[in-house]
């Protein structure tokens, strides 16, 4: 019943906060402030994993590929394996890990301060002037952090495949467009903005509901990294099967 409670808790709290983003003013200088911060801790962290996710995609599909006689479609794979899965799955486990965990923390310590009652006190509704800004600036910038993870994640495929692997570079390049297509890409996008959106709010939800003081804000915070994990995992599935049986 527990379990229960918290998703209709965190699901009520999703809807208020989309109703939340349709009040005016929007506060775009918010926004902004929470979307580069979020770059500023997470676009470093998530190019450095971009590469061992590349090399070993690289590694692992030259190799199945070689057995096969068709080495002229290692780039094809890459590809489809970059843009389609690895790339946003990166993003949004970094989006959650890094961007998720300073939100819940500070909302949190807000929460435990009691500054979210003296808001509600004041008639300032903490969703639109704290929660909205938030998700907003974890949803525009997780694309954008995918396009990173794509561009520095293809570009460590091509090296290792080239380079360690004596792969052909003009064979490479040829067969991008081999299996993947321009939808691949806005799937991924796709993907990113959920994802990115869905840590927004779970980060905002446990951060909002925080108590028993700053052990329960550090409660907070591991469970907003574990539980936005699940759920982007499960968005994944649904939004690739949806995604495959269209293309079929």
């Amino acid at each position: 019943m527990r379990a229960v409670l918290v998703v209709g808790e965190f699901v009520a709290l999703s809807l208020d906060t989309a109703r939340a983003g349709l009040k005016r003013p929007f506060h775009w200088r918010e926004t902004l402030h929470q979307a580069w911060f979020i770059v500023t801790v997470s676009a470093l962290p998530t190019a450095l994993v971009a590469i061992p996710f590349g090399a070993v995609l690289a590694l692992q599909a030259g190799n199945l590929i070689r057995q096969f006689g068709a080495q002229s479609f290692t780039g094809a794979t890459a590809v489809l394996g970059i843009v389609r899965e690895a790339g946003p799955v990166v993003t949004a486990l970094m989006v959650a890990g890094a961007a998720g965990s300073a939100i819940c923390a500070d909302l949190g310590a807000r929460k435990i301060r009691e500054e979210i009652d003296a808001l509600e006190v004041l008639g300032v509704d903490p969703l639109h002037r704290l929660a909205v800004p938030r998700v907003v600036a974890c949803a525009l910038v997780a694309p954008l952090l995918n396009g990173l993870v794509t561009t520095v994640g293809l570009v460590a495929s091509y090296l290792f495949n080239v380079v360690a692997q004596g792969g052909s570079p003009g064979a490479y390049l040829q067969s991008f467009t081999a299996l993947a297509e321009p939808s691949d890409l806005w799937v991924a996008e796709l993907k990113a903005l959920v994802f990115g959106a869905s840590a927004g709010l779970i980060a905002t939800y446990k951060g909002l509901t925080a108590k028993g003081g700053p052990k329960g804000v550090g409660e907070a915070v591991n469970q907003t990294v574990v539980f936005s994990a699940l759920v982007l995992f499960a968005e994944n599935f649904l939004i690739s099967a949806i995604h495959a049986r269209t293309a079929a």
